[in-house]
């Protein structure tokens, strides 16, 4: 199987909302949710992926020819590459039902660790969701990151009795979930998160702690005043805010801020091995990629995961090459042009 014919499987298969693109760019799914989409018209979730387009590489080959290092550590943990599968949930609800939250959780986790990274799981209103993720994590020897929503505190609580039960090497909230209109639904409704409040999920956490949905320096700053271990520079894939900045557009700034005092990841857009080296090049530590990951599921199962995972690989790889790196270490930022 190639990733053309993972994509040609999706494409009868994802249900009425993703289109499974030759590019993810969130022009054809738009403004659907559910599906891949996003409330208001999506014009943030384009401009992700418009603006890593718009920063080049630098090609330099006047170096020693050896092989480029990909390897990334993260939290006592090594990994092949330097990007996660990002977290998604209810998946039978934004795409099709060929796929439930259980058989996809346990393809997905299963397949990246086995291919050397990691898999962020997702979180929903069904209980049973956050229960499939965690328990794909645990069979994968706890190489996996649960991501719960921003709930009450109540049900936070009862979220992360299961994270502990799963052995996983650190847990996240993705605070940007907070603009979900789903979310709003809740009683009390889940949402927006104070410092003391993380300060208190993390304490629950027990566990290297992962703030994703940080978009300013002032925020960053908030993250790691309430303890985290990393934070994720991310819009939620642009799904929930229209006129919103591109993650590429605020990462700098951001890394200038709390660089060296936690991890720092960024998604959005991000779908190349090429794009990796670029958030690489700006100061990310790593990357998250979430719809082209459910679209290798759907149109390839655990073949078409591994597919989209040696194909950003070795995308990476080259173009460390072309430009002189050898090593992630290698990579600085002169070695793209913004």
């Amino acid at each position: 199987m190639t990733y053309a014919e993972v994509l040609e499987t999706a494409r009868t298969c994802m249900g009425q909302w993703c289109k499974a693109c030759p590019v993810c760019n969130g022009k054809a799914c738009g403004n659907q949710i559910p599906g891949p989409g996003s409330k208001g018209v999506g014009d943030t979730a384009q401009r992700n992926y418009q603006k890593w387009q718009e920063i080049r590489v630098n090609m330099d080959t006047l170096v020693e020819n050896v092989p480029a290092d990909t390897t990334f550590e993260l939290f006592g943990k090594t990994f092949k590459y330097p990007f996660f599968a990002a977290p998604v949930g209810a998946v039978n609800n934004h795409y099709s039902e060929k796929y439930d939250d259980l058989s996809y959780n346990n393809l997905l986790v299963a397949t990246c660790a086995e291919a050397g990274i990691a898999a962020f799981t997702g979180d929903g209103v069904n209980d049973k969701v956050m229960g499939y993720a965690t328990n794909a994590i645990k069979a994968a020897g706890g190489i996996g990151v649960p991501t719960v929503k921003p709930w009450n505190m109540e049900t936070i609580q009862a979220k992360m009795d299961l994270v502990k039960n799963s052995d996983s090497f650190a847990v996240a909230m993705d605070v940007d979930a907070a603009g979900l209109p789903f979310l709003k639904n809740m009683t009390p409704p889940a949402g927006s998160k104070s410092v003391e409040d993380l300060k208190q999920i993390a304490a629950i956490a027990g566990k290297p702690f992962i703030v994703k949905g940080v978009m300013t320096p002032k925020a960053a700053l908030k993250a790691k005043e309430a303890g985290a271990a990393a934070i994720v520079v991310s819009n939620h894939g642009g799904r929930v805010l229209d006129q919103c900045a591109a993650t590429a557009e605020v990462l700098e700034e951001i890394v200038a801020t709390v660089k060296g005092s936690m991890k720092i990841l960024v998604d959005g857009g991000i779908r190349t091995g090429t794009d990796i080296f670029k958030a690489l090049a700006m100061g990310a530590d790593g990357v998250l990629i979430c719809r082209p990951f459910v679209t290798a599921v759907y149109g390839g199962g655990a073949e078409g995961v591994k597919l989209y995972v040696e194909k950003l690989g070795a995308e990476l790889k080259d173009t460390m090459q072309m430009c002189g790196a050898h090593s992630l270490k290698e990579i600085t930022r002169g070695m793209v042009r913004v």
